[in-house]
């Protein structure tokens, strides 16, 4: 992980956030390479679970909502983690996070889910477990600490002014479900999505951008009357989905993904099912990477209580009136690009590269003059540059030898390397086309690079 990392670092994909003032714990800014691969994942997800999908629309909710929307989903009573402090060095933890890492070293692994701060602190007394960063035995009582943000906003005090940073992106879906059936022609079953940042004030160790207080996030609520839609039908289709996307839209290897059912202790009243799509990271093993939950009716009906409007659908065949349930499937996006970073971050020999798709990566390709003090072949290869750039994303690079070149985009990902040469402008008006995994080499003709980069994507 600490490879992966400094990788990220020296090659523009991820910095810590406020860096030059001495950064924000778990905030993280993306650079010119880290927004192009974010920005390739997240639309991506978009385009084959919402624009490849004839049942399911698209929303972009508000970030600030509503304080009731949160008294109503339970987020302001039961949206929080169990905190600790070590009295002798002030740092503060999750309770689950110090245990976890404490078996983990053990080599055991040790579900903590559900626990009350109660068993999490006799846990932690039975193990006599010190504090990392001090090594001494010295905790507070495990206590419940709230993840939303506040917000207070114009100049009234209390709770006429009081609002939220949205916790997730679901409860939008849901306070706009009616606005949604009213205003176009979806027929249950129907999935409504949204992508977007979520906000929640996380205690964690780290582990780059696993998890942080600003995060994006990709879900969808698949609405469908239980009378008529067999909801294992559906949550099986999305567990097809979900694989198939990690592993042939990504890339990743499938022996690092595995599914875990939630116990009945862990898993939410209201839930039926859930089940995570874990991915083995290089800090800690198999952790949580995709959820996919039935959620029944639950939060349209808490929505109806509080509001006091009617949120049900009116079923057109058969006269009834149905507060459908619901099949949520809900990542982080950052969390998968966290998951494509680890699993494309290959070595062989004293050569590091990044092993992305090519419809991933920051760059399909770049463009070399092979000297870049040889006006004609400069020339000659920014023509094939912004002929390029029409169709891709292309880089250009004339810094240093060809080998550092090569070693620079082979960190970046980016999957093909062009050079043009004498023999190009002298000889045989091809280019020399290097492939990133293998390293090969070989001659393609100038109007063929196109078609070659389209045919190897």
């Amino acid at each position: 992980m600490e490879k992966v990392a400094a990788l990220c670092k020296r090659r523009g994909f991820i910095y810590a956030g406020s860096e030059i003032y001495g950064g924000v714990a778990n905030t993280y800014d993306y650079g010119p390479m880290g927004a192009e691969l974010l920005r390739n994942i997240r639309n991506l997800w978009w385009n084959n679970f919402v624009h490849g999908r004839d049942d399911v629309v698209g929303l972009d909710a508000s970030l600030i909502s509503s304080h009731k929307i949160w008294d109503a989903s339970g987020h302001t009573a039961g949206f929080s983690d169990a905190m600790v402090d070590c009295k002798n060095c002030k740092g503060r933890y999750r309770a689950d996070h110090v245990i976890e890492d404490h078996f983990a070293k053990k080599g055991t692994e040790q579900n903590v889910e559900g626990l009350t701060p109660e068993e999490f602190k006799k846990i932690m007394v039975d193990e006599k477990i010190k504090c990392a960063k001090c090594g001494k035995i010295d905790w507070t009582d495990v206590r419940k600490f709230n993840l939303l943000f506040p917000v207070h906003l114009g100049i009234v005090e209390g709770d006429q002014s009081l609002a939220y940073l949205r916790g997730e992106t679901a409860q939008g879906i849901f306070v706009n479900f009616k606005n949604v059936v009213d205003s176009t022609r979806v027929k249950l079953p129907f999935g409504i999505a949204q992508l977007g940042k979520s906000f929640r004030n996380e205690i964690t160790l780290g582990n780059s951008i696993f998890r942080t207080i600003e995060f994006e996030q990709g879900e969808i609520e698949y609405f469908f009357d239980p009378d008529k839609t067999n909801w294992e039908e559906i949550f099986n289709g999305f567990k097809d989905s979900m694989w198939d996307f990690a592993v042939n839209k990504l890339g990743v290897n499938a022996d690092n993904l595995r599914w875990r059912v939630h116990s009945d202790d862990e898993r939410s009243f209201y839930s039926k099912r859930t089940e995570d799509l874990e991915y083995n990271y290089p800090f800690g093993g198999f952790k949580e990477l995709w959820g996919l939950a039935y959620r029944t009716d639950y939060d349209l009906n808490q929505h109806i209580k509080h509001s006091g409007k009617d949120l049900s659908i009116l079923d057109t065949q058969t006269n009834k009136k149905v507060v459908p349930h619901v099949i949520e499937p809900a990542v982080g996006i950052n969390r998968l690009m966290l998951m494509t970073l680890c699993d494309a971050y290959t070595e062989e020999g004293e050569r590091s590269f990044l092993k992305l798709k090519p419809s991933l990566a920051p760059y399909r390709a770049a463009v070399f003059p092979l000297l870049a003090n040889k006006p004609e072949l400069v020339e000659k290869a920014r023509e094939i540059y912004k002929t390029l750039q029409k169709d891709f994303r292309v880089a250009w690079d004339d810094r240093g030898n060809i080998g550092k070149r090569y070693a620079s985009q082979d960190e970046i990902g980016t999957p093909y390397c062009i050079t043009i040469d004498f023999d190009t402008l002298e000889k045989d008006q091809k280019v020399t086309i290097r492939f990133r995994d293998s390293a090969a080499q070989e001659r393609i003709a100038i109007d063929q690079i196109k078609d070659y980069l389209i045919q190897n994507t």
